[in-house]
């Protein structure tokens, strides 16, 4: 996934994406105004059935606003794409004043956005939470089984030799290991605090700052022994890495859903995006951003290729 700013708020700190709708407009007066897989303008609004898919700053939202479009132009629905538009925050303005119709989202993310102490954990509760959190203009449709959140993740040798799948088989073998991890996971809940809490899990030391390549490569090298890894990151793909299953779930539940207008919800649309989320999951969208952020292929061909792979493009 990935790129350091996550989509997640995991709680993804989305106040820390702060690009401006008008920072991110593509060097066109609107910033909303929409382009397509193949790079020409086309028009906003719902108009004509058109429907406008959006996607926040980061290579995995707008490799999901693709995945979106294509099944979208696959059942005939006239698409386009207004990629990295900037934070929830801003992209968020777009769907209140519906000129995006459909954005990715993560259900607990966006769950935490509408309700700030929001701390339901299983998946089923969390996406009917949030179908009743949001405005009544907006809506989910079928949520993936693919999800981007926090892990804890270690290198094969470390899982063999230590035996290790879930979080808590880590347990009992965590004080004599090194975590690697950004300085906001030593005090946030869902962090250092909440894996003593919730697994009876202290680490031997906790060194930070480490993110993104910095804690993969850690990690790599052998000066931390765990790192706090966003589960759709290429790198664990590409290095053989394990991420251990967050049995009882502390880092709550992040499934990639799409955010719908209600307007724009038809028996076509529903079909489409529901076929992407029946599809998707978290092994699967962690190989396709690691084409799109590895191997610099473009996120629209990406998408086209995996649709037409599944029957849905």
């Amino acid at each position: 996934m990935t790129n350091s700013t996550r989509p997640i708020l995991s709680v993804l700190a989305a106040a820390a994406l702060t690009l401006s709708l008008a920072a991110c407009g593509g060097g066109t007066n609107n910033p909303l105004a929409t382009t397509t897989s193949g790079g020409a303008t086309g028009a906003t609004g719902t108009g004509g059935g058109a429907v406008l898919v959006g996607s926040a700053d980061f290579s995995e939202s707008a490799l999901l606003a693709e995945l979106y479009a294509g099944a979208l132009k696959a059942k005939g629905v006239n698409a386009s794409t207004k990629l990295r538009i900037g934070s929830r925050e801003a992209y968020m303005k777009g769907m209140q004043d519906g000129s995006i119709q459909v954005i990715p989202e993560y259900t607990g993310a966006l769950a935490r956005f509408y309700n700030k102490d929001f701390a339901e954990n299983d998946p089923t509760k969390t996406y009917d939470a949030l179908k009743s959190l949001l405005p009544a203009d907006l809506t989910v449709l079928a949520k993936s089984a693919a999800e981007d959140k926090d892990s804890i993740t270690v290198t094969k040798e470390t899982a063999d030799r230590l035996q290790l799948k879930t979080m808590s088989d880590l347990a009992a073998k965590a004080g004599d290991l090194v975590l690697g991890a950004p300085d906001e996971f030593k005090t946030r809940p869902q962090g250092v605090p909440g894996l003593a809490q919730t697994y009876g899990i202290t680490f031997k030391q906790v060194r930070t700052p480490l993110t993104g390549q910095a804690a993969v490569q850690a990690l790599k090298n052998g000066q931390v022994q765990a790192a706090n890894i966003f589960t759709t990151d290429p790198a664990i793909t590409a290095n053989n890495f394990v991420v251990l299953e967050d049995d009882k779930r502390l880092f709550g539940t992040q499934n990639v859903v799409p955010l719908v207008a209600k307007k724009a919800v038809t028996d076509t649309v529903t079909a489409a995006l529901d076929g992407v989320s029946a599809k998707l999951t978290t092994d699967e969208l962690r190989a396709l951003v690691g084409q799109v952020d590895i191997d610099k292929k473009d996120p629209a061909a990406v998408a086209k290729e995996w649709l037409t792979k599944n029957g849905l493009g």
